[in-house]
C-alpha cells in the first residue's frame, strides 16, 4: 500500500527528452533542434508536453537539449515565466561535459542518467519521462492515479494500434490486470501475432479491441525514483526503449496505462505535414481551439491579420500576416506571413516570419538581388512547407508535377512528395519546382 503522503503532484518531477538530432525531419532541423520546429501556425513541437503539464497540475518541468537548441532555449525562455514565489518552474539542462564524464547524451536514458543528481534529490519524488515531439492531449493526473493504484514501480503509456501498423512499434503485451508481462521493439510475423492483446478489461468494446489488438508504447514513461536510480546505474542502459523497459519488466512491477485518444509521433516530414494540414479540416484530430486544455506558447503582442481581397477556404491564418488578393485553399500560414497578390496555396504549411523587414532590409534584398521575405505575386505552390523567413519571387511555381519522392535541389528539398524551402530559403522570380 502505497502511504498516501507520496501520492502528491508536488513530488512529480517531469523530464522532456528534447536532445534528439532529428535526423528524418531534416532540413527542418538543420539550424533547430526538433522540438523547436514551429507548429500549427504560431506553436513550436515543445509546447505540447509543456502544456500536457501545465494542465495536470505538474508544474516542476527539465527540458533535456544537445543539437541546436540555441532556438529552443529561446523560445522556453521566453514563454514560460513562473511567480517567483511559486514552486514551478521550465528549465533547460543541457548536454555538458564534466570531470568525471567528458561524453555527450548517448542516448534518451543516457541523457536523464547524466542528470540524475537533478532529478532525484527528494526520497519520494517521481519522475515523468516524456517525448518533445509527440501531438497529443493527455492528462498525466490518470497515469499517477493509476500508478499509485496499482502500487506500480513502472508505468508505461500505451496506445491500441491495428496489425496494418503495430510492427512500426515497440509492442508491450499485457495481463488483465494490466501489469505488462512482455516488450518487442517492431516485431513482425509471428512474433508480432504472439504480441495480440485482450484490452477489453483495459476499458475497450470487443469491436474495438479485435480491430486494435497490439499495444504500442507511447515513449511516456512514470518511474518511482528508487528504480529509476536502480535502473541507470547500469552505465550499459542508453536508451530507454531498447534497454531500460526491457530491464524494468524483468525486475519490476510494471503497469501500462491505455490511452485511447488521438496521438502522433511527428518524427518525420511525412507526419509532421500531415499533421499540420489536418488542422485546417472542419474536425481536425487535435483542435487547438479545445481550451479545456489550452495549449500555451509565446507571448508576440502581434497586430491582427489583415485580408484584402482574399478567397480562403479551410485554412488557418496566423496573427501579424498580410494577405492581398490570394487564394489559400487547406493551408496552414504561420505569424507575420506576407503573401502577395494573385497567389496560390494549397496544402501548403508557411511557417511566418520571426521579423518583419524594413527600410534597410529591402535595400540590402535589393543589392544581394534577392526577393523581400514572403511569397511574391503570382506565385504558386502546392504541398509544400515554407520554412520561417523564406523569400520567393514573383512567378515562382512549386507543384512536384514529377511527383519527386526524395530530392535535394538548389533551395529546395522533396522528402516524401513534399517539397521544403528550408529556414531563409530564397527562390528567384520565376523559379520552377
Amino acid at each position: 500500500m502505497v502511504r498516501k503522503d507520496r501520492q502528491n503532484p508536488s513530488h512529480v518531477l517531469s523530464i522532456i527528452l528534447a536532445g534528439g538530432a532529428g535526423k528524418r525531419l531534416f532540413p527542418l532541423t538543420q539550424d533547430r533542434s526538433k522540438p523547436a520546429v514551429p507548429l500549427g501556425g504560431k506553436y513550436r513541437l515543445i509546447d505540447v508536453p509543456i502544456s500536457n503539464c501545465l494542465n495536470s497540475g505538474l508544474k516542476k518541468i527539465f527540458i533535456l537539449t544537445q543539437f541546436n537548441s540555441a532556438s529552443l532555449n529561446h523560445h522556453i525562455t521566453n514563454s514560460y515565466r513562473f511567480d517567483p514565489f511559486a514552486e514551478g518552474f521550465a528549465e533547460v539542462l543541457a548536454a555538458e561535459q564534466t570531470m568525471t564524464n567528458p561524453n555527450w547524451f548517448q542516448g534518451t536514458a543516457d541523457a536523464v542518467r547524466q542528470h540524475l543528481h537533478r532529478f532525484t534529490g527528494r526520497e519520494d519524488d517521481y519522475q515523468l519521462i516524456l517525448s518533445g515531439d509527440q501531438l497529443y492531449r493527455m492528462n498525466y493526473q490518470r497515469v499517477l492515479e493509476s500508478h499509485w493504484r496499482h502500487g506500480a514501480d513502472v508505468t508505461i503509456c500505451v496506445i491500441p494500434k491495428s496489425e496494418a501498423v503495430a510492427s512500426s512499434f515497440g509492442l508491450l503485451k499485457l495481463a488483465s490486470d494490466g501489469r505488462i508481462e512482455q516488450f518487442r521493439e517492431k516485431p513482425k510475423g509471428d512474433a508480432l501475432h504472439e504480441m495480440r492483446t485482450d484490452t477489453t478489461p483495459l476499458g475497450l468494446s470487443a469491436e474495438q479491441a479485435a480491430e486494435r489488438p497490439y499495444l504500442a508504447s507511447m515513449g511516456i514513461y512514470l518511474f518511482k525514483r528508487s528504480v529509476l536510480i536502480d535502473l541507470l546505474a547500469d552505465a550499459s542502459m542508453i536508451d530507454f526503449g531498447y534497454q531500460v523497459i526491457p530491464r524494468a519488466i524483468e525486475k519490476y512491477d510494471v503497469y501500462g496505462f491505455l490511452f485511447d485518444d488521438y496521438w502522433e509521433d511527428l518524427g518525420t516530414v511525412e507526419a509532421f505535414y500531415k499533421a499540420n494540414i489536418d488542422l485546417t479540416s472542419s474536425d481536425p484530430h487535435f483542435d487547438f481551439h479545445d481550451m479545456t486544455a489550452p495549449i500555451y506558447t509565446r507571448t508576440r503582442f502581434l497586430p491582427s491579420s489583415r485580408i484584402e481581397r482574399c478567397e480562403i477556404r479551410d485554412s488557418v491564418i496566423s496573427e501579424g500576416s498580410v494577405l492581398k488578393g490570394a487564394r489559400i485553399v487547406n493551408s496552414i500560414v504561420g505569424i507575420r506571413s506576407l503573401i502577395g497578390e494573385e497567389v496560390v496555396l494549397e496544402r501548403v504549411m508557411i511557417m511566418g516570419a520571426d521579423y518583419y523587414e524594413d527600410g534597410d532590409d529591402y535595400e540590402y534584398n535589393r543589392q544581394m538581388g534577392i526577393p523581400n521575405i514572403g511569397i511574391g505575386k503570382g506565385s504558386i505552390i502546392r504541398k509544400a512547407i515554407i520554412d520561417k523567413n523564406a523569400h520567393l519571387g514573383t512567378g515562382v511555381r512549386i507543384i512536384n508535377e514529377d511527383r519527386v519522392q526524395n530530392f535535394d535541389g538548389a533551395g529546395y528539398y522533396i522528402r516524401d512528395g513534399i517539397v521544403i524551402v528550408p529556414k531563409n530559403g530564397v527562390l528567384l522570380d520565376g523559379t520552377v519546382i
